[in-house]
């Protein structure tokens, strides 16, 4: 017996030991990689700017074009390097560092022009390419060339392209123009068979965020609503392309109908439709474009290809400092309270930038920059609040928007001095409501029960029991003085009476243009007229931007490099295994669901457009 015990108790030994080998075995190889990675960024972030060899400047964006990434571009770069091509899909590119970029490299005597080669180019909203699009004919105007080259062109590369001197195509390439259309989830007979009780608080005709929930489908007034403000922002597109293009705009998109002519005449062969049509201006192999670009920009031996610098290798250099400041703050995504976190606005962390705007005696005036769908009110408060304390203490603000500054986005607005839109942002939306979901049904149905005692119905809250009516009328009271206090900050700060934008108001959206006539801007243009707007009023004749904004820890960045790759690759394996509408339908469930979760408004309260953002 004693021999036996010996032999289980030396076994469990043995395997503790091995167990703890294993362990000791992949932390130190963690740590490794961890080391690794952290040397190959702290290489990348210390080297400095390095002259190109003459040639091409190269704009192979990779991923999609936001204000401001989470995550500083440099690590971008090198996560390609250490991660692979798969960390594309989710890489963010600064639209102002390509921008100065373009700008950095129209006087480069290094750089002879730009190759637009946009097969990883996964978009960015209309504004974002318009300025970047103005950048190009900048640098076109400068006398060097822009050329397109592309297999095949989705409808934001093809916006891009547009703007190149010459747009290169594949003999068996497209050009996919089909035009825009929003599409979501709407689960109402979905949260009946679960028997989740949804309760619902809105003012707002056009307030078609909480419509998921208890519609499936979209209301008459959404539907109306969203047809003119889309049908817009396709016109701008194609009245872009046309002019880009030199042809009439119905040429770039005759309709569906007249597309399928087209293709009939063709005998479906898309590539010639498109240069039958003027889109592109010649088709071409690989070879034959290598060889006409070679010709253009000359050959790099050590590259086996036309000579030219990819934007991700192209240093940009620090500008010189002259004059005052101009502070430039982000608020970009949808706004939460707290802390700021990846791709979000935090409330804490916006107001808190401000306010050390406001505090810098350099700072003369502020540039704040929104692009976002809004969402918590309490979020948007404190910031709208910080904002007026700096236009008060004498420091001018103006507001430029993005892709969109709808709701909450138009809320942390309204103290500006002057607002810019561009005609395609998405604005207005000025409208607020609140949900909350309770369970008793649910868990009633397979027979979990919830009671107890209460001194107040008030204090009878638990998702898992009926909302008491008078909490129910209590948030409906909110939701309704909300509303009120949101057209009466618009109405003070646009100069008009509460009734007045209560008309224009009741969560309809609008495009720049309406907008800009409807008096919820004071003018279109771009991120430039708002810095020389801000300048005009700070009565500056020079001045530099100062960037307020949080950076990315050095671990930060470190982790989201190995995660964005993971990320990258697991989901499209497990989704490989589902048919392609199911996988759709899960990304739509995942990222509609993810929008919900970032709401934290601690009275439930939110300004939030849904389908801002979700144009395809």
């Amino acid at each position: 017996m004693r021999t036996l015990w010996r032999f289980i108790a030396g076994f469990f030994k043995w395997t503790w030991r091995l167990l703890n080998f294993i362990r000791e075995l992949v932390l130190n190889l963690f740590f490794i990689l961890l080391v690794l990675v952290g040397v190959g960024i702290w290489m990348q972030l210390s080297s400095g700017p390095s002259a190109p060899a003459r040639g091409a400047l190269l704009l192979d964006i990779a991923g999609v074009v936001v204000d401001k990434p989470s995550v500083n571009n440099k690590l971008g770069a090198l996560g390609r390097q250490l991660f692979g091509a798969s960390s594309d899909r989710l890489q963010e590119n600064s639209l102002f560092d390509i921008v100065n970029m373009i700008r950095q490299a129209k006087d480069d005597r290094n750089i002879t022009g730009i190759v637009l080669d946009l097969k990883d180019f996964a978009g960015a909203d209309q504004p974002s390419m318009q300025y970047i699009g103005k950048a190009l004919r900048e640098f076109r105007d400068s006398g060097k060339p822009v050329f397109a080259v592309g297999e095949s062109y989705s409808q934001s590369q093809y916006y891009l392209a547009s703007f190149a001197n010459k747009v290169w195509l594949s003999p068996q390439g497209t050009v996919d123009l089909h035009g825009f259309a929003t599409n979501g989830l709407y689960y109402k007979s979905l949260l009946d068979k679960l028997k989740v009780s949804t309760h619902v608080f809105r003012v707002g005709t056009y307030k078609s965020a909480v419509e998921p929930f208890i519609r499936d489908d979209m209301s008459p007034a959404a539907r109306e609503a969203d047809s003119r403000w889309i049908g817009e922002l396709w016109q701008n597109y194609l009245n872009t392309i046309a002019a880009n293009r030199n042809i009439p705009w119905q040429q770039v998109f005759p309709g569906a109908q007249g597309v399928l002519e087209g293709l009939t005449a063709t005998q479906g062969d898309t590539a010639q439709y498109a240069l039958k049509n003027k889109l592109v201006d010649e088709l071409g192999s690989n070879a034959t474009i290598e060889k006409a670009l070679t010709k253009q920009f000359g050959w790099s031996s050590v590259d086996k290809n036309f000579s030219a610098v990819s934007m991700y290798d192209y240093m940009l250099k620090k500008p010189v400092e002259t004059g005052s400041a101009i502070a430039v703050i982000y608020a970009n995504g949808a706004i939460m309270d707290g802390p700021e976190t990846a791709g979000n606005v935090g409330g804490d962390t916006t107001a808190s930038q401000i306010r050390d705007a406001r505090l810098d005696a350099k700072v003369k005036a502020i540039v704040l920059r929104v692009n976002s769908p809004g969402g918590s009110v309490s979020a948007s408060e404190l910031i709208r609040e910080e904002l007026a304390a700096a236009k008060a203490a004498g420091k001018p603000v103006v507001v430029s928007m993005g892709g969109m500054a709808a709701s909450g986005g138009y809320w942390i607005s309204t103290p500006a001095n002057y607002i810019v839109a561009n005609q395609s942002t998405l604005t207005g939306s000025i409208g607020i409501f609140g949900v909350i979901n309770t369970f008793e049904n649910s868990l009633d149905s397979i027979g979990v029960h919830t009671d107890g005692v209460a001194t107040s119905p008030l204090a009878d809250i638990a998702l898992t029991k009926t909302l008491p009516p008078e909490v129910q009328q209590m948030m409906q009271l909110g939701i309704e003085n909300g509303y009120q206090r949101f057209i009466s900050l618009v109405a003070a700060s646009r100069k008009q009476t509460p009734e007045q934008i209560d008309k224009i108001a009741q969560g309809h959206v609008w495009t720049g243009l309406d907008a800009k006539g409807n008096g919820l801007v004071d003018g279109l243009g771009d991120f430039d007229d708002a810095v020389n707007k801000a300048a005009e009023l700070a009565k500056l004749k020079s001045w530099h931007l100062a960037y307020f904004q949080e950076e990315p820890g050095f671990m930060d960045m470190v982790l989201e490099g190995i995660t964005g790759s993971v990320h990258a690759m697991l989901p499209q394996a497990l989704q490989a295994y589902f048919p392609a509408p199911v996988a759709d339908a899960a990304r739509e469930l995942k990222a509609q669901g993810d929008k919900f979760a970032t709401l934290n408004d601690p009275q439930n309260r939110y300004a939030f457009c849904l389908t801002c953002a979700d144009v395809r």
